[in-house]
């Protein structure tokens, strides 16, 4: 049955609460709902946080968002993870109500007395503790002191004064006199560890890291576990969390590929690590070149020791060699002349792998998945980067994912989904806590603000976005023509624009030639060992920009979030401006963290432009007597600046692509 207040359209609620919206340690999150009630009384709402034994954790007073359509909204945040549960209570507001109605009468001398003693009744049941609502003695105190006005002799509207100064409003809004409570339902809300939301990613080929070509012997020779571990330091160094290997298995022979995606491969060439699976085991075994897992397990010892967690690439295939072809020839889709089909998406195709077919055998094929993921969670790894989910069944991401979230709650699943939005959305609706996004082809001023708009409040519930500028997959043509200055955009954009961020290796070095015909590199990593000159001055460039980019994300909670984002409008085609806000109630200082980012999309030109700044979005109310200006610090340049409502910037990629600033 309905409320006595009604409540309706909650969010963050997925499927009617089929599934748990996502939140995460530490970072706030908005509850929204459509409040309203019959007639003119008074109402308000309260968003309520529930632990996963049921238990009340917290709440928040909600406040119209959105103006004469009853949309309100409260944020409120989780300090541990498990699965917890939220609701909102609509109640009716006695206060408001009489000050609503004694403002118009005492004003217009009309029922003086009457208000002023149903006045003093609202605030003695206000100030009045109950088993449901303790009131400190302070604030029993304050409306104490407006019950004496309202009774005393004094003028009527002083008395109305003292009954609604800002001190009693802010005794009200922190403790309010609710009649009617009306709640929602309770939904669920799944609340994961931070790393789920915020991180900052390296991918690695460990093969390519010490691999050489040996003039003597006339061939190259891999890299290794031993060898990889030594770049280990550096990415540490630059700020990033986790340390993510494509796959590091053995590589079938039968219909290897060769250079640049060559039909065939020539002596020596190592094959694509998606080929997965030879003689020397599938899945769950180890390339021999690499090594062994005692040495995989030693790297993965020494990542840890510099604070990086291991992330592995899953790509649920098989080259024709792997044992599951041999033992489970069901597994695999055949076609009318006998032949299993290998994978295609059309242009491309993929003559060195087999899809498993789910129809076949479901069961036995989730078993065999769930136990190999489950031999490199024994072996350190608490993350994956799952190739392709989107072309297996949701009902087994949904069984696998419930499944590990249930046994091993901190390993945190990945989806390389670049498909259809239904797809990538319901993939994390069912359980995975991150994905990959369109934000690698969305370039404009216009494009992005949507898309960070998007990801920020439209479908956050359900997906988490990982911002990646490049992968060994994809290079852009704004990444083919725009030389460094659009590595460096791209970089800002990807480590300020999402809490999760990523880059592939070798973008120090702007690799941008691309492989005729296609959106990827030339001399792809994939088909090939690619050692690269660490210690040259070639890459310090970028090394230093991406370690400033993941030092100013550690230092501002408001980088680390992925709920509270606004588009500055801008007079510049080419200028893109943007807001993160942290509030002082969730910081550890009881400050607002605030940062600005102005970014020149145009890698060629400076470009010029006003920033037209929405202030309220920054949390400064003109109106209540705040100043309009701002004291900023660049945090890239080191520069102090005073901007006002309206600013001009200039910016030149050549010389600094953005301003990121904090707010003082």
């Amino acid at each position: 049955m309905i409320g006595r207040i009604p409540v309706t359209e909650l969010s963050p609620v997925i499927e009617g609460g089929r599934w748990s919206a996502k939140a995460t340690v530490g970072e706030p999150f908005p509850v929204r709902a459509t409040v309203f009630r019959e007639g003119h009384d008074a109402y308000g709402a309260t968003a309520v946080l529930f632990k996963p034994d049921g238990t009340e954790h917290s709440r928040a007073e909600m406040i119209e968002v959105e103006k004469g359509l009853d949309r309100y909204e409260g944020w409120l945040m989780p300090d541990a993870e498990g699965d917890w549960s939220f609701t909102v209570e609509g109640y009716s507001d006695p206060y408001a109500t009489w000050v609503h109605d004694a403002t118009i009468k005492i004003d217009a001398g009309i029922d003086v007395d009457l208000m002023r003693e149903e006045g003093s009744i609202v605030l003695e049941r206000a100030a009045a503790s109950t088993p449901e609502r303790t009131l400190p003695a302070k604030a029993a105190e304050v409306l104490g002191r407006a019950v004496a006005a309202l009774r005393g002799p004094g003028d009527a509207k002083a008395a109305l004064a003292a009954a609604t100064s800002d001190e009693v409003r802010e005794v009200l809004a922190a403790h309010p006199l609710r009649d009617f409570v009306s709640p929602a339902a309770t939904f669920p809300l799944v609340v994961h560890r931070k790393l789920a939301m915020c991180g900052a990613w390296y991918e690695m080929f460990p093969r390519s890291e010490g691999s050489y070509f040996d003039e003597k012997l006339g061939h190259w020779v891999s890299g290794t576990f031993v060898t990889a571990a030594k770049r280990l330091p550096a990415v540490a160094d630059m700020g990033f969390d986790v340390i993510y290997l494509t796959p590091i298995h053995p590589i079938g022979t039968t219909n290897r590929k060769g250079r640049n995606n060559t039909l065939e491969a020539k002596d020596g060439d190592p094959g694509s690590p998606y080929g997965i699976g030879a003689k020397e085991g599938g899945h769950d075994a180890i390339h021999p070149e690499l090594g062994t897992f005692d040495e995989f397990d030693a790297f993965v010892a020494r990542a840890r020791d510099l604070g990086l967690e291991v992330a592995l690439d899953i790509a649920l295939q098989c080259s024709p060699d792997h044992p599951w072809v041999h033992d489970h020839p069901e597994w695999f889709t055949k076609r009318a002349d006998g032949t299993i089909a290998y994978a295609e998406n059309p242009p491309k195709k993929y003559q060195d792998i087999y899809p498993l077919n789910f129809d076949n055998d479901p069961d036995g094929i989730y078993e065999a998945i769930r136990a190999m993921l489950q031999t490199w969670i024994d072996h350190g790894v608490t993350l994956f980067r799952v190739d392709n989910p989107h072309t297996k069944p949701l009902n087994f991401w949904q069984k696998l994912l419930a499944h590990f979230h249930d046994k091993h709650p901190g390993v945190v699943f990945l989806a390389e989904a670049f498909t259809r939005p239904a797809m990538m959305r319901t993939l994390g609706a069912i359980g995975f806590h991150q994905s990959y996004t369109y934000f690698t082809w969305r370039h404009t001023k216009e494009e992005l603000g949507d898309y960070f708009t998007e990801v920020a409040r439209e479908t956050s519930a359900m997906l988490r976005p990982s911002f990646w500028p490049t992968t060994h997959d994809i290079l852009t043509p704004y990444m083919t023509h725009g030389g460094a200055s659009a590595f460096a955009i791209r970089a800002v954009l990807a480590a300020t624009g999402s809490p999760t961020w990523g880059i592939y290796s070798g973008y120090e070095f702007i690799e941008s030639t691309p492989r005729p015909g296609f959106e990827e590199q030339i001399d792809n990593e994939k088909y090939e060992f690619k050692p690269r000159p660490w210690g040259s001055p070639e890459a310090e460039g970028m090394t230093t920009l991406l370690t400033m980019l993941n030092r100013i994300r550690d230092a501002h909670p408001a980088l680390q979030q992925l709920h509270d984002i606004t588009i500055h409008p801008t007079t510049d085609e080419q200028t893109l401006c943007f807001s993160k806000r942290m509030r002082g109630k969730f910081t550890a200082d009881g400050r607002d963290d605030i940062v600005i980012v102005v970014v020149n999309l145009d890698p060629h030109a400076a470009r010029d432009s006003l920033i037209h700044f929405d202030l309220s979005a920054l949390g400064i109310d003109v109106a209540a007597g705040d100043s309009p200006m701002l004291e900023v610090h660049d945090e890239m340049s080191g520069q102090d600046f005073v901007w006002g409502p309206v600013t001009f910037v200039r910016l030149d990629p050549r010389t600094q692509c953005a301003h990121i600033v904090k707010v003082k």
